[in-house]
């Protein structure tokens, strides 16, 4: 009778890879040169999953959009990568620390140092989402590299028992039953890494990719992005602020001095834009913007639209030139 196969021993992220069987033996430049190749292949495989990428970014934004939290849970370089995420969107997006919480097997703890074994439970991942009392309008956003981690299975499977939305990304796109994990799979085929096993490397890497795009087009749908610009951010170092002022000063017309004043009379980006470029107070800044749902540009191409539909003035008729008198004989 043959050997059983362990639950991790067919996925690939945890197969050899046929160029390193010598890794230890080859050149720095060689194995730079080899990791160099390995990594361009894994941008082809996340571009590849760009429709499960919007999907979940669409879900994403519905979940903040309905007043609900996004929940990031992983293990290990996983769960780093989620609390890594969920840390840059309040200074990036403006968004409340509560609204995007990333969950790691192990607590706080793990985040420094390995702790060994925390990813093998799957009622943690269960219980740390009864604590935070998941209600439907949430979405729970597993990461797992080999979609097998009991953390992470339990948090999704929790997820789905409360009627939230579900994510998985992972890097096992064959594994089995993974499609029934979760509403949407993001699934890259990254392949084998250089170093068996060490999903840090391209597995990590793609789903950092993947988790920037997905916060990224869920932002840009929630209006916090116009054009190149963070217009939500949070200004809590001289750099942000700095940031700020330019933008305004660019998106609004007006000199350094001029952005600064009204940063300082806005308190945000978005109201001192609004009454840079339309002339209006703090206060009917807010007030369009609240209508337009924190619409930028609908605010401000609302605005010019107006003024366009205005009838100009007829132009005045030009004067008959004055007749001089003329001048009578002597």
């Amino acid at each position: 009778m043959g050997r059983r196969l362990s639950i991790w021993e067919s996925l690939p992220t945890e197969a050899l890879h046929p160029k390193s069987a010598n890794l230890d033996r080859l050149s720095p430049r060689a194995l730079l040169e080899l990791l160099s190749k390995e990594d361009r292949k894994l941008v082809t495989a996340v571009e590849a999953e760009a429709p499960r990428i919007a999907r979940a970014a669409l879900v994403f934004a519905q979940a903040l959009s309905r007043g609900g939290r996004v929940f990031l849970a992983g293990a290990g370089t996983s769960g780093r990568l989620g609390i890594l995420e969920a840390a840059e969107c309040p200074p990036t997006f403006g968004t409340a620390p509560d609204r995007i919480v990333g969950l790691i097997a192990g607590g706080g703890e793990a985040v420094h140092r390995a702790v060994e074994g925390a990813e093998d439970r799957d009622a943690e991942g269960r219980r740390l989402l009864r604590l935070l009392r998941l209600r439907p309008r949430d979405l729970v956003v597993g990461i797992s590299a080999s979609s097998v981690t009991p953390f992470v299975r339990g948090a999704l499977g929790f997820a789905r028992e409360r009627g939230a939305s579900t994510v998985l990304v992972t890097c096992a796109p064959g594994a089995s039953g993974i499609r029934r994990l979760a509403d949407v799979v993001v699934a890259p085929r990254v392949g084998a890494e250089l170093l068996a096993g060490s999903t840090r490397l391209k597995a990590g890497t793609a789903t950092k990719l993947v988790l920037n795009r997905m916060s990224l087009l869920a932002m840009v749908r929630l209006k916090k992005i116009y054009g190149p610009f963070m217009v939500e951010l949070r200004p809590g170092s001289a750099k942000l602020r700095d940031r700020a002022r330019r933008m305004v000063a660019t998106l609004a017309s007006v000199d350094s001095d001029r952005a600064s004043m009204l940063l300082a009379q806005a308190g945000d980006v978005k109201t001192a834009v609004a009454m840079g470029r339309l002339g209006i107070s703090a206060s009917e800044a807010r007030r369009r913007l609240a209508r337009k749902k924190g619409d930028l540009r609908a605010v401000l191409s609302s605005a010019d639209a107006r003024a366009r539909s205005r009838p100009r003035p007829a132009p005045a008729r030009p004067r008959a030139p004055r007749r001089q008198p003329r001048a009578r004989p002597s």
